[in-house]
């Protein structure tokens, strides 16, 4: 397939990030931009450049725009994906997939029935902790799996307030008590992206929010929701276990580590907590791999300064440079995205390339569908299990693709 002409909707905080990004990518020949607030449309699209601008999705569909790439709210995901992929468009969205086991299968039969690619951008993929422990795991050095944790500790405070005051509008709090087990996919795939097993049961419990900002309330809440804080234990398919923490009211800095992993075998182990990750054996090895994993500050862009001025959390999340473990994998990316700046541990770049890779050669992307619905269902049925006290419940399994 020759380049493709890609619409970005949503030009949030997180969506512009992305514009120079995919504009600079050899297989993209056009760069639109979809938003519905006039205002921001006209100012994101004049600060970046972008020429060709949709009111509305449904423009978009209209348009001979060939992929999109969604970066709206997370509520609103997999309801524009699946208008995208059923009007013949490839989707690259960000997480999560969707908000219900019912939307994962929708999601997987219009992929299986239009033969169109669908990513969803896991940044935890792309983690240095992932890659370095992926990397491990495939050469046999950690035996066979019997525990890991994932971690997504994100407090309100470190710039959640900003960023659902930015899309939400005046309603914003309805939205932003999202549950925390219905965003899982950070903590999720960090452990099994390296196992390549998927999670068959789970029990979890949550944390009934205590603040007086009177965001997790059921009253308010779009979802009925109270918890802040959730936690979940699951069992893998390989026989292991595994447990989750998805936390949003937690007593920790904004420049401590929010996603972290800990991953155990039985010959060895990997440990990460805020400043520290080690590799340790059975027979006694203690490893520092602490400068191996993490990925240095870079610069922002003049067109990104004034978004990490009113926001300071954005700097950690989306600019930076690539860690010691990227070095391999970065030589294949495009010679345009050594001039630009990446984000989220060093993923931005892969996301976008293996998007753009998958729609070219017609291949599946690292997280198509069923592996995001491997990544999105276990937090879906553990909020279940919250609301009934830490009930034990089984995941289904929603299948994986015949190659």
């Amino acid at each position: 397939m020759k380049p493709f002409k890609l619409c970005i909707v949503g030009a949030g905080q997180f969506g512009v990030f992305f514009i120079p990004l995919f504009r600079s990518h050899p297989g993209i020949s056009e760069v639109s931009l979809c938003e519905s607030d006039p205002e921001r449309l006209a100012k994101t699209s004049r600060d970046h450049g972008v020429r060709r601008v949709f009111a509305s999705m449904g423009e978009v569909l209209r348009s001979d725009v060939d992929a999109v790439a969604i970066f709206t709210q997370r509520h609103s995901h997999a309801p524009l994906a699946l208008q995208a992929l059923r009007s013949g468009k490839h989707v690259y969205c960000a997480v999560p997939a969707a908000t219900t086991l019912e939307e994962l299968e929708e999601l997987i039969e219009a992929v299986k029935s239009t033969g169109l690619t669908y990513m969803m951008g896991e940044t935890s993929h792309y983690y240095g902790a992932t890659m370095f422990c992926r990397e491990k795991w495939e050469s046999g050095a950690f035996g066979d799996f019997v525990y890991g944790e994932g971690e997504y500790c994100h407090d309100m405070a470190h710039g959640f307030y900003s960023a659902f005051r930015y899309s939400g509008g005046p309603d914003w709090k309805k939205v932003a008590s999202y549950p925390p087990m219905l965003y899982p996919t950070h903590s999720i795939a960090m452990v099994l992206s390296v196992t390549g097993a998927r999670m068959t049961s789970v029990s979890c419990l949550g944390f009934k929010d205590r603040s007086d900002d009177g965001i997790f309330r059921e009253e308010v809440s779009e979802w009925n929701n109270a918890f802040s804080n959730q936690t979940a234990l699951f069992r893998t398919s390989d026989g292991g276990m595994a447990r989750i923490n998805e936390f949003r009211r937690i007593g920790l800095s904004s420049k401590a580590r929010s996603v972290r992993l800990s991953l155990y075998g039985t010959k060895a182990g990997f440990e990460e907590q805020s400043g520290m990750a080690a590799w340790v054996t059975h027979e006694g090895t203690i490893e520092d791999v602490e400068a191996r994993i993490r990925c240095g500050a870079a610069e922002p862009t003049p067109r990104h300064q004034a978004l990490i001025e009113a926001n300071p959390a954005l700097q950690h999340d989306f600019v930076t440079d690539y860690a010691e473990v990227h070095q391999k994998a970065r030589l294949r990316l495009p010679a345009a995205f050594s001039k630009l700046h990446t984000g989220h541990e060093g993923s931005h770049h892969f996301l976008v390339d293996d998007f753009v890779i998958a729609v070219l050669h017609d291949t599946l992307p690292p997280v198509h569908i069923w592996q995001a619905a491997r990544y999105n269902a276990p937090g879906i049925v553990a909020h279940q299990s919250s609301l009934r006290d830490g009930e034990h419940m089984a995941i289904p399994d929603l299948g994986w693709p015949v190659e």
